[in-house]
Order: C-alpha cells, then sequence, then structure tokens
C-alpha cells in the first residue's frame, strides 16, 4: 500500500532561521523574514541596494512622475536604490537618444555610495539655506521630489508614527520652496491618525493628493505613501 502523502506535495522551501544565544527573538524572527521576502530576493537578483527600490518602481508605474528630462531630488536618498530606479526612467545618462535628459540630486545626513548617473551630498535638508543650496546643487527648480525617510525606530508605535510625520512635513516644506508649479512630491507615512494636517496641508499646495499603499510594502507595515501632483507654486 502506497505512504499516505503528507499533502504539501512538495519540500518546504521556507528558510528556517535558529535562535542565536545573544540574539532577540524578534531579531530572529526579522532575519527570517528578510531571508523569505521575495522583493529581498528580487533585489539581490537585479542589482537593488534594497527591497525599497520596488516601491518607488510600482509608484512610478502608476502615476509616471519619473520622466524623460524630469529634475529630481531624492531626501534621505541612502542605501540609494530610490537613485537607481530614477536614473534610468528620467534618462540621466542620455542612453535613450532623442529624449531629454533628466538630472537628479541625492541628499543624506550619511555618506552613500556613488550611483552612475545621480548626484549626491551630505546636507542636513532641514538646515537653514538647505532649500538654496539644493536649487544650486540642481541648476534650477526641481521637478519631483522624494522622500522615503524613517526616523529610528523607538518601539512605540505612536512616538514612531508622530516622528516620521514630522521628516515628512519638513521634506513638504523643502518641496514647496525648491517645487516648479506643476511638480510631484511623494512621501512615506505611517498610518496613525495624525496625518490629517499633512494630507489638508498638501491639497492647499496641490491639485490631486493620493494615498498608496504599493505591492511592496510589507502587508504588516503601517507604512503608506502620498503622491502629490500639480504643485500649485
Amino acid at each position: 500500500m502506497a505512504k499516505k502523502s503528507s499533502g504539501r506535495g512538495q519540500r518546504d522551501l521556507t528558510v528556517k532561521v535558529k535562535t542565536a544565544r545573544g540574539r532577540k527573538l524578534s531579531s530572529t524572527r526579522w532575519l527570517q523574514r528578510q531571508l523569505n521576502d521575495p522583493y529581498v530576493k528580487r533585489a539581490q537578483a537585479e542589482g537593488y541596494r534594497g527591497r525599497a527600490a520596488f516601491k518607488i518602481l510600482e509608484l512610478d508605474d502608476k502615476y509616471r512622475f519619473l520622466t524623460p528630462g524630469a529634475r529630481v531630488v531624492d531626501l534621505g536618498c541612502a542605501p540609494g536604490g530610490w537613485l537607481q530606479v530614477a536614473v534610468p526612467r528620467i534618462n540621466a545618462l542620455g542612453e535613450k537618444k532623442g529624449k531629454a535628459i533628466g538630472r537628479i540630486i541625492g541628499i543624506d545626513l550619511q555618506e552613500v555610495d556613488p550611483v552612475p548617473g545621480a548626484e549626491i551630498h551630505q546636507l542636513d535638508f532641514m538646515d537653514e539655506g538647505a532649500d538654496d543650496q539644493v536649487k544650486a546643487w540642481l541648476g534650477g527648480e526641481a521637478d519631483v521630489v522624494l522622500s522615503d525617510m524613517a526616523a529610528a525606530s523607538s518601539g512605540h508605535k505612536q512616538t514612531d508614527h508622530l516622528r516620521i510625520i514630522s521628516l515628512c512635513e519638513a521634506a513638504a516644506y523643502l518641496a514647496f520652496d525648491v517645487l516648479a508649479e506643476g511638480g510631484t512630491f511623494v512621501a512615506k507615512v505611517l498610518a496613525g491618525g495624525t496625518e490629517g494636517e499633512l494630507q489638508k496641508l498638501l491639497k492647499q499646495k496641490f491639485t490631486k493628493v493620493a494615498n498608496v499603499k504599493p505591492p511592496a510594502s510589507r502587508a504588516d507595515s503601517s507604512e503608506k505613501f502620498v503622491v502629490a501632483m500639480g504643485f500649485r507654486g
């Protein structure tokens, strides 16, 4: 008589991670999730510096703000995955013959490894005069301001929400100073109940404001992205 099947049909290929001495259970769970995340695997296979690259890919596929010739500012650009996505889409290297050549400036507090086609600067964008410095580097106003910034996690959900909303608001105010009329602002936020004032502000400044959770955002994460288009100037 044939041996009864387990019902799974094939070997379970999920990577299991043993809890090492000194490693917290939460860290082990995070590591196991990383090892089994299809976006992490895709990022490694396609040469992106992190899974976050797919978030901007998916947002741009839907809203088409990274167009050839666009002038882009990426705030908090480390490790550089969003820069990697933007460079070919705005034609920063001029590889698309007959298309306008774009320009992208990456800004971060820390040093970031070079990304071909992008210009990266160390700067605290909240410093006085940062907006003028960004426009000087860019050679004029921006068409797009991006922000995938998140404050270091405190482990307290509401505190983390308030911190990222504050960062997003600061990024928005810089965008107001550097964007050209008709420009786009894209930023990460965390759902948590206090983002209403930010939404109200953006709706005053832009003709369309969308709130999106791209497929690359983990289902158990409270993160979402605001895409504000048509800057009123």
